[in-house]
């Protein structure tokens, strides 16, 4: 009998057990997702661009259970607050407790399994879509790879199924030590309006403050180190809660108080019932402004490592091709490419050195980038070397004991030499550069080879071209050098761009993803917390719909109020995001790239959520009228 009601009063509630539904999917499914590229051994180890960037998706694996755990005790939470009257009046007829509290730890632990078998299935078909899209992307093999991977599925099951068993004791613990009394009148306890005196002062002061030390702290992460990202996270957290338990219910006051805004339409109404709901929102807006955080930090900061790849390989290289004794395969794909400027330069290379020369330099000064990581802007452009070489030699690379007579390469030329000219410290081996006057050059008994800068009009169209290139350059050194096995580096702007590119890629997909899953279980919490306490409400709008308010102003007001309470977190987690991509300064030259992106993607999700809500809401509280 009681496992009948519990089966009709589960589907009186589907809605309510559908919003947990999607969100646990979207997070199962991901952390599957997540685990099939970071445990697969076979495809990690043939493939050594995934297996460089395993650690950020066993990170974002990390991250998303952590933040999953919280969200499950929480959506459990609410969903026994939903049934408590109804479980109160079973104890009432004469049900035991203890009956009842296995029915819910059954019912509790069933829609976990359910939403297992459904995440499941759907992080199949994620891993299959999404890895083969970023094996493309990546260029690798797929060799290996098994979007069903057995593994992967074993460490889902097991981190949900023992995640749902302990919040299914739990809500049979809470209804175990609650009385019949407590359960029935659970919908009638009213929300109290606490004064605000000097301790509320107190405690936004020291919330502004510990926000503004999290803030300081983000943005000078490149001193605080480790330090910075620690006082950021903890300050700019509890400085949160702290504001929203404050500020938000003196805010809400103020409105109240505003005579000509309180007088126009229902806002009496709706600003009576913020002002009554406001203290039992605090906490979950606290929440949920950090959650929007992390969610749109996520995305934001994802994209931005793969946005600036380019923006990184630009500032270190400004030549798009360096080849060293250019072969016939390379000149004939310079001529397939629209060259904008391209100089050859003379060296000489023997046992102790390279050897180029001044006339060559001077003849045809190369461009060098006016950007680094420390100090970037889109205004910075390229200038050419302008500085005189008027000593007969100059030096480079060498050690303190060799030819200490010998000037240094002035700034400029060092730069360009190292950046443009060097593309590869194999190439040296413990050999110093020098640059010379022509009898020097003349008298240099080592052998003479030429190295070719080129810029063209966008070296992203002839990526194929660059690998090409880049291959032969690398053969290239180790012929040079009589050492086939040597494992060579090149620092070419290809090979900058893409060993950029592997590592923001993957932290790209990781924090697109693991966006979404924050943000859909920040919207659930937000959605729960308000229809929690949508029947106590029921009564005031009956009230008002039978002395003749309008059914079209009570819907309005529904929206005003939900609009408001929405609308707080998402302000503060926006701003927390914008100062905190800041801590990416240090790495990223641009950390705000395209940062709309993931902004729109947030404001899409929120209004989903914030319309099913003021939907679900109106169900509840004006139900339709015969």
């Amino acid at each position: 009998m009681l496992f009948k009601l519990s089966l009709s009063s589960m589907r009186k509630m589907m809605k309510d057990y559908l919003v947990l539904l999607v969100g646990l999917v979207i997070s199962i499914s991901i952390f599957y997702m997540f685990q099939t590229l970071a445990l697969n051994s076979d495809f990690t180890k043939g493939n050594s661009v995934i297996s460089s960037i395993q650690i950020v998706f066993n990170v974002g694996a990390f991250l998303l259970a952590f933040i999953t755990v919280f969200y499950i005790i929480y959506a459990n939470s609410f969903l026994l607050s939903l049934r408590r009257k109804e479980l109160g009046m079973y104890m009432v007829l004469g049900a035991k407790k203890g009956k009842i509290s296995q029915i819910l730890f059954w019912e509790t632990l069933m829609m976990g399994i359910a939403s297992l078998c459904i995440g499941s299935v759907v992080g199949v078909v994620l891993s299959s879509g999404i890895g083969k899209l970023l094996m493309n992307l990546l260029e690798i093999s797929p060799e290996g790879y098994h979007p069903f991977y057995v593994p992967a599925l074993w460490m889902t099951w097991g981190f949900f199924l023992v995640l749902f068993l302990i919040t299914s004791t739990i809500n049979a613990i809470r209804l175990a030590r609650a009385t019949e009394l407590d359960l029935i009148r659970a919908e009638q306890q009213n929300d109290r309006i606490k004064r605000r005196g000097i301790g509320a002062i107190i405690v936004a002061l020291i919330g502004v403050f510990l926000i503004a030390v999290g803030y300081f702290a983000l943005i000078e992460i490149l001193a605080l180190q480790v330090l910075g990202l620690m006082v950021g996270a903890f300050a700019t957290t509890i400085g949160t809660y702290l504001i929203f338990m404050s500020l938000l219910p003196v805010f809400v006051q103020a409105l109240k108080k505003n005579q000509k805004l309180n007088d126009r339409q229902l806002n009496a109404f709706t600003f009576a019932q913020l002002r009554f709901r406001v203290n039992n929102l605090t906490k979950v807006l606290g929440t949920v402004a950090m959650l929007i955080a992390l969610g749109v930090g996520a995305m934001a900061g994802g994209l931005a490592f793969q946005q600036n790849v380019d923006l990184i390989s630009s500032a270190q290289h400004v030549y798009d091709i360096t080849l060293h004794d250019p072969a016939e395969e390379d000149y004939q794909a310079l001529n397939k490419m629209t060259v904008i400027e391209q100089n050859t330069y003379r060296y000489k290379m023997d046992e102790k050195g390279l050897y180029f020369t001044k006339d060559d330099l001077l003849a045809h000064p190369p461009l060098i980038s006016t950007n680094s990581i420390e100090n970037y802007s889109s205004e910075n452009k390229p200038k050419r070397v302008t500085e005189p070489l008027p000593h007969s030699a100059y030096i480079m690379y060498a050690r303190p004991d060799e030819n200490p007579n010998l000037e240094a390469v002035p700034a400029e030329w060092d730069q360009a030499i190292s950046s443009e000219f060097i593309i590869s410290y194999d190439m040296l081996r413990g050999r110093a550069v020098q640059i010379v006057d022509r009898a020097t050059y003349e008298g240099i008994a080592g052998s003479e080879h030429q190295v070719l800068l080129a810029q063209v009009d966008d070296y992203l169209k002839y990526k194929p071209e660059l690998k090409a290139m880049d291959q032969r350059q690398e053969q290239w050194i180790k012929t040079a050098h009589q050492d086939e096995e040597r494992e060579v580096y090149l620092s070419t702007k290809y090979s900058t761009y893409e060993a950029v590119y592997a590592f923001t890629s993957g932290t790209m997909f990781m924090g697109f993803f693991l966006g979404i899953a924050f943000l859909a279980m920040m919207a659930s919490c937000l959605m729960f917390k308000i229809l929690s306490g949508a029947t106590r409400d029921k009564d005031r709008y009956s009230m008002l719909r039978k002395i003749g308010v309008r059914h079209s102003l009570l819907v309005g007001s529904i929206y005003k109020e939900l609009f408001l309470v929405f609308i707080f977190p998402a302000l503060v987690g926006l701003t927390h995001v914008l100062v905190g991509m800041q801590m990416f300064s240090f790495i990223l030259l641009d950390p705000y790239v395209n940062i709309w992106v993931p902004t729109l993607i947030f404001l899409a999700i929120y209004a989903i959520y914030y319309y099913i809500t003021v939907q679900l809401y109106r169900g509840i509280v004006l139900p339709k009228e015969a």
